[in-house]
């Protein structure tokens, strides 16, 4: 049921109230609910999804169900010791190998008693394919394409995607739909699919502002939604938390506020927190990310940190030792035309590929363009201790442009108009003409143009390595006919840029927890009814980008644990609610 929160009444109790409608904060009311607790689930800004609904959706979960169809040799095991090798003492192994058994289990238990439903994508490499224990496939879950009307009104409370990711005003593709659109014109069964795609969209664009055909975050965003609305879940949006209140036996009550309406709603099992992460807080972010500029982030706004403040307020404390307090990505920047910033996130579709390299200000390469975005804005924000690398410049010639496109720049190498008037694409009709308008060493860029160009005849790239690993190699480009599929010349004028800056994706730190997800003191007990999932928890990832879905993958499994904790815990009496039957509280505390 979506209501506003004036229509509760003074003296409303549910069971499980989770705060965040992101992925990780709707699979855990889903869960409570599945299991017969009575949820409540308090969302601040105006739509459900959060940052998942921006993503591709990607959910990394090792030996679920699916697995078997794309790779029958992999097992939990082997995953544990990718991860031991991968994250090491960044993270505790017992939050890991929790991780790794409650995830195939919250597959199994939301697919059997819900409309969510996932596929293991065939080829997805870990991102880290050169650590002994990766796979090439079977980890990377993505959800079915869903569609939207089945939601009725209730579709409007889906988070939009961004719209650089959409094409004709709002139809979603994911990577399947692309290969088939550039291919419609070159074979039958790519014209046959994207006919299919244009038709729906041209009649969902005759009575809905956007395609009603979701894919990707927006699928699993709006299968969580109406299984949850199917299952009765209370959905507040632009509500926020202003109290957790604590009783003898922990959090018993939270107040909460919309514009001029206040409730203290009692809470009898727990208060799940899954509302983002500190990373628009206004003042934990430039202590926890200095020098990345808010205007970066491409994350959906709502995750302010202010559930966090509450539950350190409480006690909590937040996690330490990770590789970054924050997961990445390369983004370019583009205001658009109604004054709203567009922030893309590079992911895959063009700094890999034959034909484009990345300069600092020097003109000098200093990265492997094909290494996971994590450690691409990782590396950005090193080199730039020493070197102006922020912005870096992803630099391209005319083929490379038409074949792959640049950013918000679709491939083809038409309507280009727009984006070289609003200085978004700079274009030189020589090296060293492009170097003078990125305000670049010309010098230094000829000299990375020309090296670039002999990698690309020898396949090997002494500098970086670029091409070396099974991952980079996705990435690349399949159909290339030189010798390393990530490496091609540049040399077909005019020449093309876009410049990129360090995007924070998600928070990496957060508050820790135990294997239940139990939100923990100072002194490493369970704060009563407490508990975090998503990026309000500290990563098991210990600041590491080990494969696809990495974050969605975890926020699935400890939301799992949470809700099935907490559900329990609002059927124990109040004087047990620290004394939970022996096998719903087996975990052991975890740093």
């Amino acid at each position: 049921m979506v209501e506003t929160l004036d229509s509760l009444g003074p003296n409303e109790t549910f069971d499980v109230v989770v705060i965040g409608a992101g992925g990780a904060g709707m699979s855990a009311a889903l869960v409570a609910a599945i299991d017969g607790a009575r949820v409540l689930l308090v969302e601040s800004t105006e739509y459900v999804g959060g940052s998942t609904a921006y993503s591709a959706g990607t959910t990394w979960i090792p030996a679920s169900m699916h697995a078997a169809s794309v790779n029958r040799d992999d097992t939990s095991a082997n995953a544990e010791a990718f991860l031991n090798r991968a994250v090491g003492e960044r993270s505790s192994a017992a939050m890991r190998r929790a991780f790794l058994d409650a995830g195939p289990k919250a597959v199994a238990h939301i697919e059997a008693n819900s409309d969510v439903k996932y596929r293991a994508r065939p080829f997805h490499p870990d991102y880290l394919s050169e650590i002994d224990g990766s796979t090439l496939r079977g980890r990377a879950l993505e959800p079915l394409p869903f569609d939207g009307r089945k939601l009725g009104r209730a579709f409007s409370l889906i988070r939009p995607p961004i719209p650089e990711f959409t094409v004709l005003g709002g139809m979603m593709v994911d990577r399947d739909d692309v290969g088939h659109l550039l291919n419609m014109t070159k074979s039958f069964a790519s014209f046959r699919h994207a006919a299919k795609l244009l038709a729906r969209h041209a009649r969902d664009r005759m009575s809905s502002p956007r395609g009603t055909r979701l894919v990707m975050g927006n699928a699993l965003i709006g299968r969580l939604l109406y299984s949850l609305l199917r299952r009765g879940v209370t959905v507040l949006t632009g509500t926020k938390v202003e109290s957790l209140h604590s009783g003898a036996n922990g959090i018993e009550a939270v107040t909460l506020s919309r514009i001029n309406a206040r409730r203290r709603i009692g809470v009898k099992g727990g208060v799940i927190l899954a509302s983002g992460g500190f990373n628009r807080h206004p003042k934990r972010r430039g202590d926890m990310l200095p020098g990345a500029d808010p205007a970066w982030c491409p994350g959906a706004p709502g995750h302010a940190g202010g559930a966090q403040d509450l539950a350190l307020a409480a006690g909590a404390r937040f996690g330490e030792g990770a590789l970054s307090n924050a997961f990445w990505a390369p983004v370019s920047v583009r205001k658009r035309a109604d004054g709203t910033t567009a922030v893309f996130p590079h992911f895959l579709m063009d700094r890999g590929k034959p034909g484009m390299i990345t300069v600092d200000k020097t003109g000098r390469r200093f990265l492997n363009e094909n290494t996971s975005y994590h450690l691409f804005g990782i590396a950005m924000q090193k080199a730039n201790e020493t070197t102006p690398s922020v912005p870096a410049f992803l630099v391209t010639d005319a083929e490379g442009l038409r074949k792959y496109g640049l950013g918000m720049v679709r491939p083809g190498g038409k309507g280009l108009a727009p984006f070289l008037a609003d200085g978004y694409l700079v274009e030189g009709n020589t090296l060293d003409e492009l170097a003078g308008k990125l305000g670049i060493d010309a010098s230094g860029l000829a000299d990375s143009v020309a090296r670039i160009n002999r990698y690309a005849q020898t396949g090997v790239d002494p500098d970086f390595q670029r091409g070396t690993t099974d991952y980079q190699n996705a990435n690349g480009d399949a159909n290339w006919t030189g010798p390393n599929k990530c490496l091609g010349p540049i040399g077909t004028a005019p020449f093309y840029a876009v410049r990129l800056y360090p995007g924070d994706i998600g928070a990496a730190t957060g508050l820790v927890t135990d294997t239940d997800a139990r939100v923990l003191n100072r002194d490493d007990r369970p704060i009563g009814g407490l508990y975090a999932c998503g990026n309000d928890m500290q990563s098991v990832m210990g600041g590491v980008y080990p494969g696809p879905g990495i974050t969605l993958g975890p926020g699935l499994a400890f939301g799992y644990l949470a809700a099935r904790h907490a559900s329990a815990r609002a059927t124990q009496p109040a004087s047990a609610a620290f004394t939970l039957p022996l096998e719903l509280d087996t975990h052991a505390h975890a740093k």
